[in-house]
């Protein structure tokens, strides 16, 4: 006997997912902003600025022509205030839309689960009804069987006065 045929997997279909939409949303301002906030947490990123900071507090304490920036540095802290006010926002927004994104994921999956409790509550109804037909069905063979029985060794009885 072989085993009856395996189905496929259906292939990926995307439809219904639409919720999971890109973090920062499809257009091009969304997909710089996510590069930036993405960006901006790396160890690169914190390494690059960091030797940036020391060149610059280095040049301007060292050399005597090139002061652009003399100590306390109010230039370097301009910039760095400046990067806060424009990083500050963009991260936000990556952690808003990253919620967002995370609460449509979970309520997909909370009616996934749903779904899936439905169906498994439908195959328990429909195991239920087989078991109480496979019931009746053994009781009506044990019925036909004693009936049977019984014919035969009636038959036999009158068979052998015979």
């Amino acid at each position: 006997m072989s085993d009856p045929p395996q189905a496929s997997p259906a292939p990926y279909d995307p439809s219904g997912h639409e919720h999971l939409h890109p973090a920062f949303g499809d257009d091009r301002f969304g997909q710089e902003a996510e590069a930036v906030a993405r960006f901006l947490g790396t160890p690169r990123y914190i390494l690059g600025q960091t030797i940036v900071v020391i060149i610059w507090i280095a040049i301007n304490a060292a050399a005597i022509s090139l002061h652009w920036d003399p100590y306390p540095f109010i230039l370097l802290n301009l910039a760095f205030s400046t990067q806060a006010a424009y990083a500050a926002p963009l991260i936000l927004l990556a952690q808003t839309r990253a919620a967002e994104r995370t609460k449509a994921v979970e309520d997909a999956a909370a009616e996934h689960r749903d779904q899936l409790a439905g169906a498994q509550q439908l195959l328990l109804e429909q195991n239920t009804r087989l078991t109480e037909e496979a019931s009746r069905l053994a009781k009506q063979i044990d019925q036909l069987t004693r009936a049977i029985h019984r014919r035969v060794v009636e038959e036999g009885g009158s068979a052998a006065r015979r």
